[in-house]
């Protein structure tokens, strides 16, 4: 049998913030869809912007937990739902499946996929059938004339029953009878 060699390829560094040869590949892109304004307020740094939105890609974290070297956490995260509403991002994903392409570094062959599972908050058994809306309920038990019990006067149905506070008038006659000399 004859042994097949492999060529065996150094993995890309993971990348945490966008290198500089990156940036110049996207800066042009970035630059035409978004041209910085003459006047008024000036725009966020997006280098900045995209290397924050790397980061919350990569570790998970939340917006607001993003480091301070970043930016502004809520403006970082505007301008991640700018991207994604002006589709940006599948512009910039074109053009680097593109580039891996004509350098052989894409491997067609495989992908992946993350996610994570968390437990349901309200957790419980599982239920074999809809119990439907409430209010479709109501109209079906009105109908049939049962379900609700007729209100009676001082019922307050699974209310707690609330308590009086006691009057001044009330006040004084106990006073009143418990000092005897008065």
């Amino acid at each position: 049998m004859a042994m097949i060699e492999r060529t065996v390829r150094e993995p890309l560094a993971t990348i945490w913030e966008i290198p500089d040869e990156l940036w110049g590949r996207l800066h042009p892109i970035l630059e035409r869809r978004y041209p910085r304004a003459r006047t008024g307020r000036p725009r966020a740094e997006l280098r900045r912007v995209l290397d924050g939105i790397v980061f919350r890609m990569r570790s998970g974290c939340q917006w607001n937990q993003l480091p301070e070297r970043f930016g502004s956490d809520s403006t970082v995260h505007r301008w991640f739902q700018r991207f994604v509403e002006d589709g940006l991002f599948e512009e910039l994903w074109a053009l680097l499946a593109g580039e891996c392409d004509q350098l052989g570094r894409t491997d067609r062959r495989w992908q992946a996929a993350d996610g994570c599972l968390g437990k349901a908050r309200m957790g419980g058994e599982k239920r074999a059938q809809s119990h439907g809306s409430r209010q479709a309920r109501n109209e079906e038990e009105s109908a049939r004339g049962g379900g609700r019990r007729p209100a009676r006067s001082g019922d307050r149905g699974r209310q707690r029953p609330r308590l009086q506070a006691a009057r001044a008038d009330d006040r004084g006659d106990r006073l009143r009878a418990s000092r005897p000399d008065r």
